[in-house]
């Protein structure tokens, strides 16, 4: 049957880039990348590839979306199912060749126009499309422009219009659409709104430290430097719901300030509650001075930045501020919180925050990628309010989080330390104290011109810890141990013994056969078994069961340093199996390593894999013999400079098949060398674990260490 151009949807262009892989059905559907290959060997009803490229099957997305929808299989729920394939659709338009910037503006203002207007824009022409926002725009400050800048208006408008719509009824709101095209700006290639804005885990937590969640009702909030409006849609979803606040916001961008009067619009803000302006100055004088001010500054190379110039900036957003103000600014930390040159310009300006009104409550230098497209920018914040002279404290709170993971439980810490701060009137609370930061007077800062923002020791509380307050006992018990290491070697008069392993050369009349673990699989000697795709997240040094990694095999990573949870190893890895004592954990990645599981109970995480030897074969092999035999030939067929993978694979490298004498000699050799390595390996450890903790507590401070015996008081 011929289809006609009625069966195919308007909004899906018929392009190779609507096509997609199985990396890409993954990512989709929120599971590791092996999962879609397995389904569609396993179920018939998933979708066939439509084609191939480069030996690759490429499957249709919307078949793909409906199959998934169907079975309800992955972790994605429908509606980002729904959204990803409107988002793919909006990337197909993008290679069609409109301009990234022109589809965003379109697609923002069409949900936007949907919002205002309570109903569906599609189904009706692109001449009533425009009529509508003409009604609702007539001076055109925030609809017109985008959709007369529509390619081929009467094919693409009513298309993107479908695409609006099917966005909208996905999402809980329209305000949800609106934020998922803005989240696919980077994949459509408009970069210009995406290269200057902080990751969304920096933007919440710029909104959740700023205190907006306790602001009066009818407070005045505003972010100078809008950008796209990140900051002020994340004040937004932070404000109390029917707070009546008034948004406040500027951008030197006409096109930007346009989208954040759209994105505004679409979030529920009415037109009287919002104030954005083109430029450098707030609208101040028509709507008020803010009550909270949030600003990430603009990115200045630091080749070009000024420090005074920054400060200048931060002290022209301080003029903004009245009684009872706050502000929270981000910007780049060589400037906030690092030294600066004593007694210079900046100097003497950043320490005037500290006295003038005593402004400066908090300087928090924040964890490396706030900025994602600027991985080099190292950035702080600081935390401004103009108190009555009568509430001031005199007190600076110093956060060093630049060491921390960039992760939402560490900035939710941030937040929750900043906000008990702000709460206890810039006094400290005795009940909560921070983490990562100290409580310091702004005079001792103040005296030390040039000094950095930063601390300059651990908080008292860090004494009190747990894994503080037990490191002498830890440090006993590795000394105990080291003592009773010593007198297990004494002890055993064997490894005192002169070692001799007696190898002479082999008689020419007494050839060595070889074989191969090919060969010795496919004689019933030796059993292969996979690995287990284990998730990073699940692995601790704590935990129930060893796992073994290729870092583990290799020697890299001290065995058993890799646990996992009897709970998460039921729950998420009920087919994984242990291993037994005596199996060979090999891996040939990042290189050859060979590993005799002599206990046995313990977990292989791919690639590394597992040799099972039986016992019951006729010429049983010795899983210390063909580990180290596998070793020395991998040696000798190592992947070479430049190569992707080894000459030879496991399975063919060429060993000796000795026989059973010689096999046991070689064997009791080398039990004998793993019984020395062992005990010198335990030594090593222990003096490492020893060397760890003491130096630890000498680096923070929290240990000190008596006159050794026979030194000097």
């Amino acid at each position: 049957m011929t289809s006609t151009r009625e069966d195919v949807s308007p909004i899906v262009p018929e392009m190779p880039a609507w096509r997609i892989t199985y990396a890409e059905i993954a990512a989709l559907a929120q599971v590791q990348r092996p999962v879609p290959t397995t389904w569609s060997r396993r179920h018939p009803d998933f979708p066939a590839p439509v084609t191939h490229e480069d030996g690759r099957p490429l499957f249709d997305a919307r078949a793909v979306v409906d199959w998934l929808t169907a079975t309800g299989r992955g972790n994605a729920d429908p509606r980002h199912l729904r959204a990803e394939l409107a988002m793919h659709t909006l990337v197909a338009w993008r290679t069609l060749g409109v301009p990234a910037g022109v589809l965003v503006g379109a697609l923002t203002t069409l949900i936007c126009l949907r919002q205002q207007l309570d109903t569906p824009v599609s189904g009706q022409s692109w001449d009533a499309v425009l009529a509508q926002a003409a009604d609702f725009d007539p001076e055109d400050t925030f609809l017109l422009a985008e959709l007369r800048a529509v390619p081929d208006p009467h094919r693409a408008g009513p298309a993107l219009a479908a695409l609006a719509d099917e966005l909208t009824e996905a999402a809980y709101t329209p305000a949800e659409a609106f934020d998922w095209v803005l989240e696919a700006r980077r994949r459509l290639g408009s970069y210009d709104l995406a290269v200057d804005e902080p990751t969304p885990a920096v933007v919440r937590a710029l909104a959740a430290l700023s205190g907006v969640d306790t602001l009066d009702e009818g407070s005045v909030i505003a972010t100078p430097h809008a950008r796209s409006g990140d900051l002020l849609a994340a004040l937004h979803a932070q404000a109390a719901e029917d707070s009546g606040h008034t948004y406040l916001a500027c951008d030197p961008d006409p096109a930007r300030v346009r989208l954040v009067r759209r994105r505004m619009l679409v979030r529920g803000v009415n037109e009287f509650d919002l104030g954005v302006t083109e430029g450098a100055d707030l609208p101040v004088d028509d709507w008020g001075y803010p009550h909270l001010l949030v600003c990430a500054l603009p990115y200045e190379a630091a080749e070009t930045r000024s420090a005074q110039v920054v400060l200048e900036r931060v002290q022209a957003l301080t003029d903004y501020l009245g009684n009872a103000s706050t502000a929270v600014v981000l910007g780049p930390a060589d400037v906030l919180v690092r030294p600066l040159p004593r007694h210079g310009e900046a100097d003497r300006l950043r320490r005037s925050f500290l006295r003038q009104d005593g402004l400066l409550k908090a300087a928090v230098s924040l964890p490396d990628g706030a900025f994602p497209y600027r991985p080099g920018y190292r950035t702080a914040v600081w935390v401004l309010a103009r108190t009555p002279a009568e509430h001031r404290t005199g007190l600076v709170l110093l956060s060093d989080y630049s060491a921390q993971p960039l992760t939402d439980p560490v900035l939710d810490a941030l937040a929750e330390d900043i906000a008990i701060w702000r709460t206890s009137g810039w006094r400290g609370d005795r009940r909560h104290e921070p983490r990562h930061a100290v409580i310091v007077p702004a005079k001792d800062l103040d005296d030390r011109p040039g000094a950095a923002f930063t601390t300059q020791h651990r908080p008292t509380t860090a004494r009190y810890t747990r894994s503080v307050i037990e490191r002498p006992a830890r440090i006993s018990d590795v000394e105990q141990r080291l003592t009773e290491l010593y007198e297990q070697a004494r002890q055993r008069a064997d490894l005192r013994a002169t070692l001799r392993v007696q190898a002479v050369l082999r008689p020419d009349d007494q050839p060595v056969r070889r074989t191969t673990v090919r060969r010795l699989v496919a004689e019933h000697r030796l059993r292969r078994r996979p690995g287990h795709r284990i998730a990073e997240e699940h692995l601790s040094a704590e935990g129930h069961y060893t796992v073994l990694t290729p870092d583990e095999v290799l020697g890299t990573a001290r065995r058993g340093s890799r646990r996992i949870d009897r709970g998460v190893f039921l729950t998420g890895y009920e087919h994984a199996q242990f291993t037994e004592p005596g199996d060979i954990v090999v891996t040939a990645s990042p290189r050859f390593g060979a590993y005799v599981d002599e206990a046995g109970l313990s977990l292989v995480a791919a690639p590394a894999r597992i040799l099972r030897v039986r016992p019951d074969a006729d010429s049983p092999v010795l899983p210390r013999v063909l580990a180290a035999l596998l070793r020395a030939a991998a040696a000798e067929y190592a992947r070479t400079s430049g190569a992707v993978r080894a000459s030879r694979g496991i399975e063919d490298l060429l060993i000796p098949d000795l026989s059973r004498d010689e096999a046991e000699r070689f064997d009791a050799v080398l039990a004998e060398l793993d019984s020395r390595a062992t005990l010198l390996r335990e030594q090593s450890a222990a003096l490492d674990d020893l060397v760890r903790i003491t130096a630890a507590g000498i680096a923070d401070g929290t240990l000190t260490l008596q006159n050794l015996p026979g030194t000097d008081d």
